[in-house]
């Protein structure tokens, strides 16, 4: 994960990716037993009350790589010193949601539960379609080739999710299966308040824009582009995430949304999904990558990236320039 480590790290250096409540701050309180933390570019959710103290709180993913002792402080500070969670859930495996996962389930000695669908990639059997680097239009859909996709080995630490959609140690929330941005995607629901944690299924800022992560814009959007194999899936998860009708969504990548305007906001993206949030073109555009219980098992054929050709046009260039100033330097 090294490469994923160091481009997060540079955009978490920028002075504007360090909003309150990110690195060594505390959560965000969105309600008494409702919080949120930032990660570099990517969220974490506390499922708790601030009182609940050891194996009273539950963990919602776990960030990129690097960020086990600032979810560990955040922890503390918000549920008090040496307070454990009783479960790490995962939204997805994707690297920058599980990138401290073992790391803080070690530390804590705790269970990590996903959906059955995402155990190829957090068991060492199947890495995750390639991403696409041609969609998106922005940096980070540009460094996306260099994102790990796994898999991870959490070994005798992860297990796969009640089957009836129950929530381990959460009993007022349930997950819902969310795919297409990844198999086994899921998303959490609390009836009570309406209050959803997506993961990716849908985001608040263009995560395929360095500038728009770098502002944290608020801007309702389909899942990130370059790491989604499925949109058609993708589109039938947000419609049914919209017709929940939510009061409050804690996205994966930018700000949390509220009341009326995240309903509307989202009503408007299930309604005009293939036309804002399915890209133009691209690897998955009109093909998904199929997977089933032992990973990957079937890709559409990569596209061609014009920006591709271009590198490697200037790298014979420079090469050939190269070799007639060494003839040169030799003659």
């Amino acid at each position: 994960m090294s490469d994923a480590l160091a481009i997060n790290r540079l955009l978490d250096s920028l002075p504007s990716l360090r909003p309150r409540g990110s690195d060594h701050g505390a959560p965000i309180t969105l309600s008494n037993d409702l919080a949120w933390f930032r990660t570099g570019i990517v969220n974490v959710a506390f499922l708790g009350a601030a009182d609940a103290g050891d194996r009273g709180w539950v963990l919602v993913d776990t960030g990129i790589p690097g960020y086990t002792e600032s979810i560990v402080h955040a922890a503390a500070l918000r549920f008090g010193a040496d307070a454990r969670p009783a479960a790490i859930i995962l939204t997805h495996g994707h690297f920058d949601h599980v990138g401290s996962a073992k790391a803080l389930a070690d530390r804590w000695n705790v269970s990590i539960y996903a959906h059955r669908l995402e155990m190829p990639y957090l068991t060492g059997r199947s890495a995750y379609p390639p991403p696409d680097g041609t969609v998106g239009g922005g940096g980070i859909a540009r460094m996306a080739l260099l994102y790990p996709r796994g898999p991870v080995t959490l070994g005798n630490r992860i297990e796969p999710l009640p089957a009836d959609g129950s929530l381990p140690f959460a009993p007022e929330w349930r997950w819902i299966n969310t795919a297409g941005h990844a198999p086994g995607h899921i998303s959490l629901f609390r009836e009570r308040d309406r209050a959803l944690v997506v993961g990716d299924a849908f985001v608040t800022t263009k995560q395929e824009s360095v500038a728009s992560v770098v502002s944290q814009r608020i801007e309702l959007r389909g899942p990130p582009m370059y790491f989604t194999p499925d949109w058609d899936m993708s589109r039938a998860s947000v419609r049914m995430l919209a017709d929940l009708e939510p009061a409050i969504a804690i996205t994966g990548h930018g700000q949390p949304m509220y009341g009326e305007k995240l309903r509307v906001a989202l009503h408007k993206l299930a309604d005009a999904f293939d036309d804002v949030a399915r890209p133009a073109h691209g690897r998955y555009r009109n093909r998904a990558a199929i997977s089933d219980e032992s990973g990957v098992v079937l890709l559409p054929p990569p596209v061609s990236d014009p920006a591709k050709v271009v590198l490697a046009l200037s790298a014979v260039f420079a090469v050939g320039l190269l070799a007639m100033r060494l003839r040169r330097r030799r003659d």
